[in-house]
């Protein structure tokens, strides 16, 4: 730790940029990353998940593009962090739990494929990732929302473990289902995110492999900090 601080000036102002599949340790990991080096963090992901919200609480079926996209350029998200926790705000409504239901983990996928859909959120995180400083999160954000990013990162694990860590997460929010279910719905998200044809889950040819199968959360931070300080001499 006091090692990345010392070397703050050279690092303030970058862009690290995370990948990978559901459950690989994106959003935890990139948090504490951004949190180790005081900069902001960004969950792209959730601003997906906070439009798939609005359109099954509108009536607004995931397969309409246009509608999802016009109601993406109406929205407006924010990001705010209270007490270590990042929330989300949907035009001014903490929707944080809400958006991490398994209604809106079934339908996210469909929803974040659309052409039109991607294009208008894409440019709502290049405004939000302008001046740097930031850890940004998701399935494509090395290869599309920021593919000059200073670092690139996709972290991955096996199924089971993916699973293991959705079930915990649900659990928290006193959500019932199985690991056998979640093993399933995990298997289902990775075909459809890797075969979309928009911006599809893919690995950056210049992106660091880091499996987090076996590794603890503060292993995996340890070993992006390296990576960043490999990186940013």
């Amino acid at each position: 730790m006091a090692d990345v601080r010392q070397k703050s000036t050279k690092i303030q102002g970058r862009i690290i940029a995370i990948d990978g599949p559901a459950g690989a340790g994106k959003s935890t990991t990139a948090k504490l990353v951004a949190q180790r080096l005081g900069y902001r963090y960004l969950d792209t992901g959730a601003m997906y998940r906070l439009l798939t919200f609005f359109a099954l609480q509108n009536d607004i079926s995931p397969s309409d593009s246009s509608k999802l996209a016009e109601a993406a350029r109406q929205l407006h998200i924010e990001f705010e962090n209270r007490d270590g926790a990042n929330h989300v705000l949907m035009n001014g409504v903490d929707v944080t739990t809400q958006i991490r239901t398994p209604d809106v983990t079934r339908h996210v996928s469909e929803v974040s494929a659309h052409r039109e859909v991607r294009e208008v959120i894409v440019d709502k995180q290049r405004q939000i990732g302008k001046g740097g400083s930031l850890v940004a999160e998701g399935r494509d954000t090395t290869t599309v929302v920021f593919p000059e990013a200073d670092v690139k990162i996709y972290l991955d694990a096996s199924v089971t473990e993916r699973a293991r860590r959705r079930l915990q997460d649900l659990a928290r929010m006193e959500i019932n289902t199985s690991l056998e279910e979640q093993e399933n719905e995990i298997r289902r998200r990775d075909e459809y995110d890797s075969q979309r044809t928009h911006s599809p889950l893919t690995k950056a040819s210049d992106a660091f492999l880091v499996d987090t199968t076996n590794l603890t959360v503060e292993q995996q931070v340890d070993r992006i900090l390296s990576l960043v300080r490999a990186v940013v001499k």
